[in-house]
């Protein structure tokens, strides 16, 4: 199973981006919406009902754990240490552009930026195969690898 590695990291990347600048402007919207007074007291239509997009199969949670995992095949390695490297350096540098370009409350940034300063690669893969392990396989088929690669980062390594 040979994935395109660069065709991978680069759709990651870009998909990763997306989600931190629209997890980040949320939070500089609802900033702006508790800072707005309310104009009626009739409370506001909710427009979530879009359903999620289908997830990637080859790029799902499941299928970078499966890869990770392959600790003899050097070309499984290469491609789960550029795949999650390519999400951290990517959302990493989603938080900084927003950071800079949006109005932040104070310490939001911090709340939602990663601390791996002197963390190995090696560690973080190993922390995601740990945690991805103790969730059922068809939810990790079933979730975006980048969902799953941040949230095992944020839990070992977030800077509150």
């Amino acid at each position: 199973m040979q994935r395109n590695v660069p065709h991978t990291m680069a759709r990651t990347a870009t998909g990763l981006l997306m989600v931190a600048a629209l997890g980040l402007a949320s939070l500089a919207n609802a900033q702006t919406s508790a800072q707005t007074p309310a104009t009626s007291t009739q409370p506001q239509p909710q427009t979530l009902s879009q359903a999620a997009p289908p997830v990637d199969p080859t790029f799902s949670a499941y299928s970078l754990a499966q890869t990770c995992k392959l600790k003899n095949d050097n070309v499984a390695q290469g491609q789960c240490v550029g795949a999650i490297r390519g999400i951290i350096h990517g959302y990493q540098y989603g938080v900084l552009f927003l950071g800079q370009r949006a109005s932040l409350p104070p310490n939001e940034t911090q709340r939602v930026s990663l601390c791996l300063r002197n963390t190995q690669v090696s560690s973080i893969v190993d922390e995601f195969i740990a945690d991805a392990a103790q969730v059922n396989e068809d939810s990790l088929k079933h979730t975006p690898a980048e969902v799953a690669v941040l949230g095992s980062v944020h839990m070992h390594h977030s800077c509150n």
